[in-house]
């Protein structure tokens, strides 16, 4: 196989988990959709280069843990029973990196936005 034809197949993959992970859970529609919202602030806001970085990378980081956080629930169920103790605890454990994750991005956001939003210039 051509490494062109190889690499377009990996991107297929790649897509297709991605897609199957927005379509199966709940959690990662409601990130993608407050993260497309504060794509539309940084549109519509006059923000600073490194403000729309941060906000970009705080999103990113959000997702791919969600995504991370769905794989590694799904070989947990697959490896061991549903209540095995060590299946919970790893479960919960990137359940929480999820949430500090999604919290900083939170404050990361408010940090940035409340200015232009709630402060007169």
């Amino acid at each position: 196989m051509k490494p062109s034809k190889k690499f377009a197949r990996s991107i297929y993959h790649a897509v297709k988990g991605i897609v199957h992970v927005a379509k199966t859970e709940l959690n990662f529609q409601i990130q993608l959709f407050f993260g497309a919202v504060v794509m539309v602030l940084m549109i519509v806001l006059p923000l600073q280069s490194w403000e729309r970085i941060l906000l970009i990378l705080m999103i990113a980081a959000v997702l791919v843990l969600e995504v991370l956080n769905t794989a590694l629930e799904r070989i947990s169920d697959a490896l061991k029973p549903r209540l095995s103790p060590v299946v919970r605890d790893v479960k919960d454990m990137m359940a929480g990196a999820v949430l500090l994750t999604s919290l900083t991005a939170l404050v990361v956001g408010i940090l940035i936005f409340w200015t232009y939003l709630f402060s007169s210039r």
